[in-house]
């Protein structure tokens, strides 16, 4: 008994640690970045000033965002150009995409996701994932060469390029931009972007002078305010990459503002960017490059992922071909994938946050996705997926309840062994063991079904926060987002009350579904006999009032999944000890209960 307390104690505190912090930490800190976001907003000026010019890295330009457009390239010649909104623009659109391009810097820059929206309502707005410069929440992704007095203009934040030709960006119709320069060398930009989120830039450089050139390529991505963030443990949202032989880079917003910049030793291949909780941008070099990650607090603060190629020569009457890629979209599974192994980019899937545990999380997602191909809702994938689950681990989990029944039935001869030993507890454990042995009884039996869930349930709770499959997917009835929590709250009566629960309330704010879980738990616990051990006794009777309170604020997928694995733990939990001779202990716990709450009130 003693080991089978240890064993549920680090279950739920396992459990409890996580759920409270996820209460008391983060969706306290959630509501505070809210309310700074909103402050912001209302505090923000009208016109954005201009940043100090400089180089966020040497031969990289900072990110200028000077509506007159004036050079942030140390040394470059200035040029006349257009305000920001009269710059032209060539417009872009696909089956997922739609926005346009800006012909100063040739930036990719306002981008609109057609397959999503910023709320589960079909009239909400698309999202929008790259602003243009002049947006308090600028974000983009630029591709040009470093500067150099020697050579002249070379394209970079401020160029005005000219398209050849006319014509919007689509899948089947690239465009093609160019700029000359005063000192012999020609630049032809062609743009291609493929069905779903991945650009090719393909410089084609001509040198007409007399004498061979060298030019540097780089490439940013740069992003202007603090985003808000989820700021959970389970989740990494910020400056990401992974750099030849390296590994993954994971850099949070704070840890890069604390720490400073950060320099990657020279690559062949690899990718850098930004990622978000859903959406990503990032890019992919087709040369020898050194990466870096970046925060400058300048009049308006960025963030910024880029590189330098190596120097590309070129003969005089020469010319050089120049390859890079640029991903800006959804983090969707099998277009992350494809990409991974198509063009060759390592690590690219880990663009999806799947952790530490990702040969338990990337295999559940498998197994998730079939199964919703099959069925076409994910809240029915969750409950057959459950279902498929408890089929794995039947013969352990039949072999532990089997072991729990056993001891149902040796309750009479271990109260006689505690009564014999009362006061000598070194006895009393040698007489238990003994009787263990002699009816081939595991102790710690009892928890293995709490044990075997607690890594699925931590694998699946990854995978709905996640994954964007999962992201607005509904259910039935009032469930329209298995990645949200439960809509519902009594604290207005499950929506027949007109009006929101209060957000400093969020804590006590129980939907329906938790309520169900908490009930299917209750029920669970009262079907074994009230142990002994007072210390398992106060567990084992707000454990359910505490997980209730806890999962409400939890995607309701999970929940979901908790509560119908729990009912299907009490309906194989009850046939075992049927089948065991072992008595059902949950009506006579319910009228000990309710018998001690009647004579505590009288």
């Amino acid at each position: 008994m003693e080991n089978q307390r240890n064993f549920l104690l680090a279950a739920v505190l396992s459990l409890g640690v996580v759920f409270l912090w996820q209460l008391f930490i983060i969706n306290p800190r959630l509501e505070q970045e809210r309310l700074n976001a909103e402050r912001a907003a209302v505090n923000a000026p009208a016109t954005p000033g201009a940043a100090t010019p400089g180089a966020a890295t040497p031969g990289v330009p900072a990110a200028s965002n000077a509506p007159s457009g004036a050079s942030a390239v140390p040394g470059a010649t200035a040029q006349p150009v257009l305000p920001e909104k009269q710059t032209p623009r060539i417009q872009l659109s696909s089956e997922r995409l739609e926005g346009s391009i800006n012909l100063r810097g040739a930036r990719i820059d306002d981008l609109r996701l057609r397959e999503y929206r910023e709320e589960a309502d079909d009239n909400s707005p698309l999202i929008q994932l790259l602003h243009p410069v002049q947006d308090e929440n600028a974000y983009f992704a630029e591709l040009g060469f470093s500067p150099d007095a020697a050579l002249g203009d070379l394209p970079g934040p401020t160029t005005i390029w000219t398209q050849i030709g006319s014509g919007e960006l689509t899948p089947t119709t690239p465009v093609t931009l160019e700029f000359k320069n005063a000192n012999g060398l020609t630049f032809l930009r062609t743009i291609a972007v493929d069905t779903d989120y991945m650009f090719t830039i393909t410089d084609k450089v001509t040198n007409s002078a007399a004498a061979p050139v060298a030019i540097k390529p780089y490439g940013r991505i740069t992003r202007y305010g603090k985003p808000e963030t989820a700021g959970i443990y389970v989740l990494h949202e910020g400056l990401i990459g992974s750099v030849g032989e390296q590994g993954l880079d994971e850099i949070d917003y704070d840890e890069v503002e604390d720490d400073g910049p950060v320099t990657k030793e020279k690559a062949e291949k690899g990718w850098l960017g930004i990622t978000d909780k859903y959406w990503a941008t990032a890019l992919v070099p087709g040369q020898t490059f050194t990466a870096h990650y970046s925060y400058f607090n300048q009049l308006r603060p960025f963030y910024q992922a880029d590189y330098l190629g190596d120097p590309v020569q070129i003969a005089a009457g020469g010319e050089t071909t120049i390859t890079n890629q640029v991903f800006a979209g959804a983090k969707k599974v099998d277009i992350i994938d494809k990409y991974e192994a198509e063009n060759a980019i390592p690590l690219f899937s880990n663009l999806i946050d799947w952790g530490w545990f990702y040969f338990l999380t990337k295999p559940l997602f498998a197994l998730m996705n079939w199964v919703f191909n099959l069925v076409g809702n994910f809240g029915v994938t969750i409950l057959i997926v459950t279902v498929l689950i408890k089929i794995v681990f039947f013969p352990l989990a039949n072999k532990s309840y089997a072991s729990m029944a056993n001891m149902k039935k040796m309750q009479p001869e271990m109260a006689a062994i505690r009564e014999r030993f009362s006061d000598d507890r070194q006895a009393q454990q040698k007489a238990m063991m003994e009787l263990y042995k002699k009816e081939k009884i595991n102790p710690a039996a009892g928890c293995w079904p709490v044990l075997i869930q607690i890594p699925v349930f931590f694998a699946l709770y990854k995978v709905i926060y996640v994954t964007i499959e999962m992201r607005h997917a509904p259910f039935f009835g009032w469930i329209q987002d298995l990645s949200a929590p439960d809509p519902t709250s009594f604290l207005n009566l499950f929506g027949l009350l007109p009006y929101e629960s209060p957000a400093f309330l969020a804590i006590l704010a129980v939907g329906v579904w938790p309520l169900i879980m908490g009930i299917t738990m209750f029920i669970q616990m009262q079907m074994n006999p009230a142990p002994p051990d007072p210390t398992q006794q106060m567990i084992f009777k707000w454990m359910p009032v505490i997980f209730t309170f806890m999962l409400a604020t939890f995607p309701a997928g999970l929940v979901i999944y908790w509560a119908w694995n729990n009912f299907l733990s009490i309906l194989q939990q009850g046939a075992i000890m049927k089948r065991q001779g072992a008595k059902i202990e949950l009506w006579d716990n319910l009228k000990s209960m309710f018998a001690k709450k009647g004579e505590a009130e009288s």
